[in-house]
């Protein structure tokens, strides 16, 4: 890892350690379908992307326990609903979004990198300590666990519960003290422009993972 090996690494999540086994627009129009609509799986990415990159940030401060769950279903049914009405949906059925927030909560929608297991291994071995940190929910650590990754973390921190998302470093500056670690001491690995500014904020070297 170079003449400077970090102590730590900070991860993302989506993108960077695990992705979609088919894509948004396919489970959506699946679910749709059990709801009387027929409707294009494409024209559902597309409509998701731009909906996606419009919303609010995916963050609760003062949250926790169940109102925090509510909040984050809220959330997501929210961009369900915008995606929907952007491909002609005029009233989406009121139980399709929290029908769709607990199907992503299932890990056979989920599947690690290839290579992601065993990099994760060696780091741990090394005596990296590693956490994730991800602009996610609190369905995000079970779901790690499921895919067989959470033993080598020690620590999962999603934005909804610190109440801020990545560009904001307070994410990044939530799992360093988790870690107990300096931020000179650790590098952030993400594939997004938010992985890259919320490092430069929080003072951290950022890896940048490109991804097909």
């Amino acid at each position: 890892m170079g003449a400077e090996r970090p102590r730590g690494l900070l991860l993302d999540a989506m993108g960077t350690l695990i992705g979609l086994r088919k894509s948004v627009g396919h489970t959506y129009a699946e679910a749709a379908c059990r709801h009387g609509l027929s409707l294009d799986a494409e024209a559902l990415n597309a409509a998701f992307r731009t909906v996606f990159a419009a919303a609010p940030p995916l963050a609760f401060p003062s949250l926790q326990g169940a109102a925090l769950r509510q909040a984050e279903q809220d959330w997501w049914t929210a961009r369900v609903n915008a995606t929907l009405e952007a491909v002609g949906v005029e009233r989406p059925p009121a139980e399709l979004g929290p029908e769709l927030f607990h199907c992503f909560a299932d890990a056979g929608l989920w599947q690690p990198y290839p290579e992601v297991p065993a990099l994760l291994q060696r780091w741990h071995g090394q005596g990296l300590k590693l956490a994730v940190v991800s602009n996610f929910d609190s369905r995000l650590e079970p779901l790690l666990e499921q895919l067989g990754l959470r033993s080598w973390l020690h620590a999962v921190v999603v934005s909804s519960a610190v109440g801020a998302a990545k560009p904001e470093p307070a994410p990044l500056l939530l799992a360093l003290e988790q870690l107990a670690l300096p931020g000179s001491a650790v590098w952030h690995v993400g594939d997004s422009h938010d992985d890259e500014a919320a490092a430069a904020a929080a003072g951290l070297r950022c890896v940048r993972v490109q991804r097909p």
